[in-house]
């Protein structure tokens, strides 16, 4: 069983963090759609997710997408329109500080808001894509955020095909990214798993690619079969703030 940590226990469990981190040679961090509700993103599956008043499954998938393009939009602008204006918490600006300083290698995440990019992270591999880019699907050129909101057809093509750059249902991976994910994981000695559930394959198999220390920090337990050394249960911007501080205080540069 892995150490647990919570409530008046999160201090020393972030000071147990911290040393972790500060010994790691190739620390990467691992993030889903609880590193953003701090941001007021909620998350996909809680009681007032964004999947709440939707079949994930029947309109965020490509055949809805293909063969009804008007629902997909509607969901679109209902939706992912809650992520409009939302600005980075200090959890997102702890990661690209620690990744300033190299204590972090990187950040592989299955959020779609690009948070971490505009808090100053660098190295991200966005394994679901974003939603700050978008393309025509069926000539596959680039296209604007107002092309998707206004419904416009694309301006190459002539088709209603504009899609935010995300991964739907019924689709892969950016090849691409998804490599280099996994080898940037399989080469870390510290894995810092933050704000996810782990139920979305084939992003919950990357825990068990890291062969060394694994950490989780989230708001519920669901370290069972992961063989997590350490799980820390609270806020992740909170927890994060924490963890900077206690470096901080240590003088690393």
């Amino acid at each position: 069983m892995p150490k647990a940590f919570e409530g008046s226990g999160i201090v020393e469990g972030t000071r147990e963090l911290a040393a972790l981190l500060l010994q790691a040679n190739y620390a990467m961090v691992l993030t889903g759609a609880g590193m953003d509700t701090e941001s007021n993103i909620p998350d996909f599956r809680g009681k007032n997710g964004l999947w709440k008043n939707y079949d994930p499954r029947v309109v965020a998938d490509i055949s809805t997408f293909q063969q009804n393009y008007k629902l997909f939009h509607r969901f679109f602008m209902d939706q992912f329109g809650k992520m409009k204006g939302v600005k980075p918490h200090p959890g997102h600006y702890a990661l690209a500080e620690f990744e300033r300083r190299g204590l972090i290698k990187g950040i592989a995440t299955q959020n779609i808001s690009g948070l971490h990019k505009r808090a100053g992270s660098k190295n991200i591999y966005e394994l679901h894509g974003s939603t700050n880019e978008f393309f025509c699907n069926n000539c596959g050129r680039e296209a604007t955020e107002e092309d998707m909101t206004e419904m416009k057809p694309c301006r190459h093509c002539g088709e209603y095909a504009v899609r935010p750059d995300v991964v739907l249902f019924g689709e892969v991976l950016p090849e691409e990214t998804w490599k280099t994910a996994v080898n940037e994981i399989k080469k870390c000695d510290l894995l810092l798993v933050i704000g996810t559930s782990l139920e979305v394959s084939p992003v919950n198999q990357l825990p068990y690619l890291a062969k060394g220390k694994k950490v989780l920090l989230n708001n519920e337990n669901i370290s069972a079969g992961y063989r997590f050394d350490l799980v820390i249960l609270g806020k992740a911007g909170e927890i994060l703030s924490q963890l900077a501080a206690i470096i901080a205080s240590t003088g690393v540069k």
